[in-house]
C-alpha cells in the first residue's frame, strides 16, 4: 500500500514521538506501506520546523526522512479536479500521479470536505482515521498500535 504523507503529518511526526503520524512512519517498513512525500512537502516542512520543539530537527534528519521516498511535484492531472485550495492542490495531485492509495493529512481546513472519502481511487484520511480503518479492517491489531 502507498501512502503519501502531507506537511502536516511530517511536522505533527516530527513534533512528537507519540501520535498516530509517528506511528504511521515508524510501522510503515513492518506493514510494508510505501511512504511518500514530495518536494514541494518538504520544502513547506523545512520552513516550519523551527517552530516545533528543539528535538525536531534531528527527528526529521535522522528519524524521519530516511523512511520516506520523496518524489517530484506533479501539478496537472489528467482528469477533472474540484478542488479550489490552490496552495494544497500539488499535494493531491502529486498522491493521485504516484498511484498512491492513501493520502494522510491533519489539515482539516483544506481538506475537511475530503476527509475519509475518495478522490478518484485515493482515500483522503487522517494518520488517526487511517490506521483505524486498518484495525477494522483486521490488517492491524492492538499490539501493532503504540497510540
Amino acid at each position: 500500500m502507498k501512502l503519501f504523507l502531507d506537511t502536516s503529518v511530517l511536522l505533527a511526526a516530527a513534533g512528537s514521538t507519540t501520535g498516530a503520524s509517528r506511528a504511521v512512519i515508524d510501522m510503515g517498513q513492518s506493514q510494508h506501506w510505501g511512504l511518500l512525500t514530495s518536494r514541494y512537502c518538504v520544502e513547506e516542512l523545512t520552513r516550519n520546523l523551527a517552530k516545533l520543539n528543539a528535538a525536531a530537527p534531528a527527528a526529521w534528519k535522522n528519524h524521519l526522512h530516511p523512511r520516506l521516498t520523496i518524489v517530484r511535484d506533479t501539478l496537472v492531472h489528467n482528469q477533472p479536479l474540484l478542488f479550489a485550495k490552490t496552495k494544497d492542490r500539488p499535494i493531491l495531485i502529486t498522491a493521485l500521479a504516484e498511484q498512491c492509495d492513501v493520502l494522510l493529512t491533519l489539515d482539516q481546513h483544506d481538506f475537511g470536505a475530503f476527509l475519509n472519502r475518495r478522490v478518484y481511487e485515493l482515500w483522503i484520511r487522517t494518520p488517526a482515521g487511517f490506521l483505524e480503518h486498518e484495525r477494522d479492517q483486521g490488517q492491524l491489531t492492538l499490539n501493532d498500535l503504540r497510540l
